[in-house]
């Protein structure tokens, strides 16, 4: 249920190499080697981007490109006797990747015992129990996805208010068809502001970037909350007046929480703190600060095993809500989207490895020196509209241009929402074109395009004005 949490990570990015290799580095942009590994990363992402129609989990393209590329980059070096450079490289890509992967799993582990200890049903029976019309949901499953994905992943945050929208709406078409949209566009607004709302905005803080008139830290972030509010509310204000002005049929039966729901969610709190904290105040990766978290989860897990208290409020079916048993927290771990794991290590190896090769040089010249800072930021969005914002986030941190506090805060804002203009840019809009699927279509999303477009456009805007003191 969650391609992330994605919803809260940790991303640095690969270091192409050591100031002393940089003599030894081979241009291989117009080599066999460099074109050959450019044209399988293209491939793979094809491979990636067709995963809704083949079925092929997306990891496994990425994966198998990697791993030819960095073979191909070693052979060359190793034949003409440049031992080390490859392998140091190569090294500290996966020393990276493993902060990233760790940080993740813990974040993801949460996301599902929250999910086991029925915290996201009892949520959406009581939106479904409390008979809202068809525009006030609208706007409250908006509010919630704008909110909630602020601390997990678009993907999980649009599939719990999917659920919603399915379940009251059903019969309506129109109403699940703009619902879906503005669930993309709110999930999506949300992430970008939190630096743990989503992966592209978790890379720029664990990258610690240090900008002309400052450092990206943590709280920097929500200099963007204004400018993501806009980006929903703008297309959202617009689209209420299609939202069908009916109240759809009642009903829902209530689910209770299982036992230590609340304290999961505390503690998920808390481990969020001991993220920061560890960044911020000890110069520690915020690794190690989710690793501890993830700790008080099994000690907790481990309590509620050997306290066996019964349930208070015992239902028909709910025979497990207060057994001792009925948390494994290994489970939950288990449960762990792996696909998206394994995808992000095809992500950063294959961009690190086109980066050694030398072509993010050669398009970080063009698009932030020929262009300029500004329109590059606009267009890593656009672009990320089409290609996933990972890899282009991570693509524009390997090139690591010379920016404002300001323009780091535009990328992060741009490739965030970017993905809102078609269904298919974000994680949310792919999965929720399976869940509603035939109401929920490409084309039905394709058509609210433009009014996304103008929040996206308003955003930047907006941040531009609010926050020019940061350029």
């Amino acid at each position: 249920m969650n391609r992330f949490v994605m919803l809260l990570a940790m991303f640095l990015m690969p270091a192409l190499a050591f100031a002393s290799e940089n003599a030894e580095r081979i241009d291989l942009t117009n080599s066999w080697v460099g074109i050959t590994s450019l044209l399988l990363f293209f491939l793979a992402y094809l491979v990636v981007m067709a995963e809704e129609f083949t079925h092929l989990r997306k990891s496994k393209p990425v994966m198998l490109a990697a791993g030819v590329i960095w073979g191909l980059i070693a052979w060359y070096y190793q034949s003409h006797d440049i031992p080390h450079v490859v392998e140091m490289a190569l090294r500290h890509n996966l020393e990276e990747y493993a902060e990233l992967m760790l940080f993740l799993l813990v974040a993801m582990t949460y996301i599902n015992a929250m999910d086991e200890r029925n915290v996201f049903e009892a949520l959406r029976s009581w939106l479904i129990r409390k008979g809202f019309g068809y525009r006030a949901l609208f706007w409250v499953t908006g509010v919630l996805a704008f909110f909630i994905s602020a601390v997990a992943d678009n993907l999980t945050t649009a599939l719990l208010m999917v659920a919603v929208i399915l379940a009251v709406g059903a019969g309506n078409r129109k109403f699940v068809t703009i619902s879906c949209i503005n669930l993309v566009v709110a999930a999506n607004a949300g992430g970008a502001f939190s630096p743990f709302g989503d992966i592209t905005t978790l890379m720029v803080w664990q990258k610690n970037v240090q900008a002309s008139n400052g450092a990206v830290d943590f709280w920097t972030f929500f200099h963007l909350f204004v400018p993501s509010l806009v980006n929903w509310l703008v297309p959202a204000a617009i689209m209420h007046f299609w939202v069908p002005d009916q109240k759809p049929k009642g009903g829902g039966e209530m689910v209770s929480m299982k036992r230590g729901a609340i304290v999961i969610a505390f503690l998920f709190l808390f481990t969020i703190s001991l993220a920061v904290s560890f960044h911020s105040f000890l110069q520690l990766p915020p690794v190690i600060g989710m690793l501890t978290g993830l700790s008080l989860l099994k000690f907790y897990a481990y309590f509620l095993k050997v306290s066996k208290k019964p349930a208070r409020f015992p239902r028909n079916g709910d025979e497990n809500i207060g057994s001792p048993v009925a948390f494994d927290i290994y489970k939950e771990v288990a449960r762990s989207e792996w696909d998206t794991l394994f995808f992000f290590y095809g992500v950063v190896l294959c961009v690190g490895g086109l980066g050694f090769i030398g072509y993010l040089g050669m398009i970080s010249h063009v698009m932030y020196i020929d262009w300029g800072a500004t329109y590059a930021n606009i267009a890593v969005g656009v672009i990320s509209a089409v290609v996933d914002n990972i890899p282009v986030m991570f693509a524009v941190l390997t090139m690591m241009p010379d920016m404002s506090v300001g323009q780091w805060l535009l990328v992060t804002l741009t490739a965030g929402v970017g993905g809102s203009m078609l269904s298919i840019g974000s994680a949310a809009g792919v999965a929720l074109m399976g869940q509603a699927r035939g109401v929920y279509t490409f084309f039905g999303h394709l058509k609210w395009t433009p009014v996304i477009a103008l929040g996206y456009a308003a955003s930047i805007a907006v941040h531009i004005l609010f926050n020019r003191n940061l350029f």
